[in-house]
């Protein structure tokens, strides 16, 4: 089978005085080749750790991933990471940081220095490419972070918060670069995120998580980023089924958080 299958996950840490915390229960996903996903829920609903596990950084307590037929072990090229923060290399240049990946696999230049620049031509960086990565804004350097990550060719590209940190505008260019990346790579790709517009732009495969222990809620099958693609994002944003999406889903998380503030009185009490 092609594509990735999350498989009756659950995840559960244990805790120093002997409790334990179920962040996941019973999770089952089947997302295929070239899908694009985002995922929405409260505060401590287990996105992020989802996620880590799809990319082998945790073994699932129950259940397991597998990825094109294979289990799941740990991470691999295979699936590609882009966080919050780049996690770039300060001292080294945008076209050393990018061409990372293929160097460490043994690569010959020769064999790499086409697709970098390629890659620094999509993401428009090929004026900067020699430019350290602490003279790079916030928004150039998530830029870099994203090439780099398709420098490694991965079938699927995971997101946690990456637009989290920059400016509105810049958020809102860098929300069409994805769309663009996207269409033109058939890359599967699974994006966290707090912003219920940034889920909706970014998500023809929408899920909200509940919390506690974390698990999908509701899911949507949405138009709004194929409709972004060749279209001003604010324009999309007009459209009466985006803003009548938000509002339910706006809700629907306000819900959440107000059972979740009710349950905290509750145990302090």
């Amino acid at each position: 089978m092609t594509g990735l299958a999350i498989d009756s996950i659950s995840m559960r840490f244990e805790l120093p005085n002997g409790g334990s915390v179920q962040a996941l229960k019973n999770i089952s996903l089947n997302i295929q080749q070239g899908e694009l996903m985002s995922v929405l829920g409260p505060s401590g609903c287990g996105k992020t750790t989802l996620l880590n596990i799809v990319a082998g950084f945790l073994a699932p307590t129950e259940g397991k991933i597998e990825m094109n037929g294979h289990v799941v072990h740990g991470p691999d090229a295979e699936r590609g990471m882009v966080f919050q923060q780049g996690a770039l290399f300060e001292w080294m240049s945008v076209r050393e940081n990018v061409s990372f990946g293929p160097r460490m696999a043994g690569k010959k230049a020769r064999d790499y220095n086409d697709n970098v620049n390629h890659l620094l031509d999509v993401v428009g960086l090929q004026d900067f490419k020699e430019k350290a990565i602490y003279e790079l804004s916030g928004g150039m350097q998530q830029r870099v972070a994203l090439a780099r990550c398709l420098a490694n060719d991965p079938d699927v590209i995971l997101m946690d918060e990456p637009l989290g940190a920059l400016d509105a505008l810049t958020r809102e260019k860098m929300q069409g670069l994805v769309l663009k990346l996207w269409k033109e790579t058939g890359k599967t790709i699974i994006l966290i995120t707090h912003s219920v517009e940034e889920a909706l732009l970014l998500g023809e495969r929408l899920l909200v998580m509940a919390p506690r222990p974390g698990r999908i809620h509701k899911e949507y099958r949405l138009p709004f980023a194929d409709m972004g693609v060749d279209a001003d994002l604010r324009e999309v944003k007009k459209h009466p089924d985006y803003n009548k999406t938000r509002e339910e889903i706006l809700s629907m998380i306000w819900d959440m958080e107000e059972e979740i503030m009710g349950r905290t009185e509750g145990d302090a009490k």
